[in-house]
């Protein structure tokens, strides 16, 4: 592995920095208070190409490298989790659209992913069961020229400000598991859609909630992929996803650590700065080492995946250890920063809520364990499929 940036990439990590010192990192507290996304940032995020990093160029998009498409996220959430995680989940919506998307509906909506002016929601999650992805009961029943949409989807990202989304729902019989899922491109916008919008900890920017779907008519040209195919579709997605959310968990740890380490040379206690005690810099000494460790974690598993290396266990590996690390970590550095740590003015507060869901949503740490035992000592060490 060649551990230095080509300058093609040089060049992309400099924009991304630049967009993120400039756009994202002065409004990063001031957007959680905000009714929603910026809309005129969204397509200023897509103008530098950032919405279709992984689409190809005849699409519109700038087919990146995964190794390159981590470097931005990264970069993003440093200055911004949140805005990080819209540029993250529209770039991957936009790659799985043009891989499995029926030729009018990538026609349609595609150039507006890309371009901003749609942003795609992820419909996989249950009520009954989220860890459970496999097990849905959203029904999809076939009806003359297309499909009747029945169920609730929750824990949705995006859920109450989505214009479209990838929705997974039951084609096939109970008992046939993942294999009777299918993935279908839905417009949230028509008759028979309702959604709500929790109240959570952290995220608010980009919300949470739950879509509701009651007798909703779909064309058949709906469909992404084959039928049936839907869960295996995301599950080689998420291998993906999975490395970039502990590279945007990462992008927040490490801007707190840096605040933790300029304040320890400017602070003064007992006559001089913190940083000459070992009490304040050996656990940032720690927390860097162990960032540095994570982040090349992530960056392995990205390079095996431009080669078409496996990578599931190393992708696992990337979505327990670091959001649980960035926690710490910002949690170390709002101690750090004392009494002043522990007001709202400072960040660290809103990026210890931000990341925490991470621990949760996407995959719990309990269910990766799973996914690591099961590609080293195969299915005998666990029942989840």
């Amino acid at each position: 592995m060649d551990f230095s940036l080509t300058e093609e990439q040089q060049a992309i990590k400099a924009a991304a920095a630049r967009f993120g010192k400039e756009r994202l990192a002065p409004h990063y507290q001031q957007r959680e208070n905000e009714p929603g996304l910026d809309r005129g940032l969204l397509k200023d995020i897509a103008g530098l190409g950032f919405m279709g990093m992984g689409v190809p160029l005849e699409r519109g998009g700038m087919a990146l490298d995964c190794v390159t498409r981590g470097i931005v996220t990264e970069e993003f959430a440093y200055h911004d989790f949140n805005v990080a995680y819209l540029m993250l989940l529209g770039s991957l919506m936009g790659e799985l659209l043009c891989e499995h998307g029926h030729p009018a509906a990538v026609e349609e909506w595609l150039p507006k992913v890309v371009s901003g002016e749609a942003l795609v929601a992820l419909g996989l999650t249950e009520p009954r069961g989220g860890s459970d992805a496999a097990n849905l009961i959203l029904k999809a029943e076939k009806t003359g020229d297309g499909y009747v949409l029945n169920g609730e989807k929750t824990s949705i990202t995006f859920s109450d400000q989505a214009d479209l989304i990838v929705l997974f729902a039951r084609t096939g019989k109970p008992e046939d598991g993942a294999r009777g899922v299918s993935a279908f491109l839905v417009p949230l916008q028509q008759q028979g859609i309702s959604r709500t919008r929790f109240n959570d900890l952290g995220t608010k920017l980009i919300g949470r909630g739950s879509v509701f779907f009651d007798n909703v008519r779909v064309p058949a040209r709906s469909m992404m992929g084959k039928e049936g195919r839907g869960f295996t579709q995301v599950m080689q997605a998420f291998d993906f996803s999975r490395v970039l959310l502990g590279l945007q968990c990462i992008g927040a740890a490490q801007a707190s650590l840096d605040e933790a380490w300029q304040y320890s040379t400017e602070r003064k206690a007992f006559g001089a700065p913190l940083a000459q005690y070992q009490g304040v810099t050996f656990p940032l000494a720690e927390a860097d080492t162990q960032l540095t460790a994570a982040r090349w974690l992530c960056y392995r598993a990205l390079w095996l995946r431009d080669r078409g290396l496996p990578h599931t266990a190393e992708a696992a590996m990337c979505k327990w250890w670091p959001p649980k690390l960035a926690y710490e970590v910002i949690h170390q550095c709002l101690l750090t920063h004392g009494h002043y740590g522990y007001t709202t003015d400072l960040p660290h507060q809103q990026r210890m809520r931000d990341v925490l869901g991470l621990q949760i949503g996407d995959g719990t740490a309990q269910i990766m364990k799973l996914v690591i035992a099961r590609e080293r000592v195969g299915k005998v060490a666990v029942q989840y499929a």
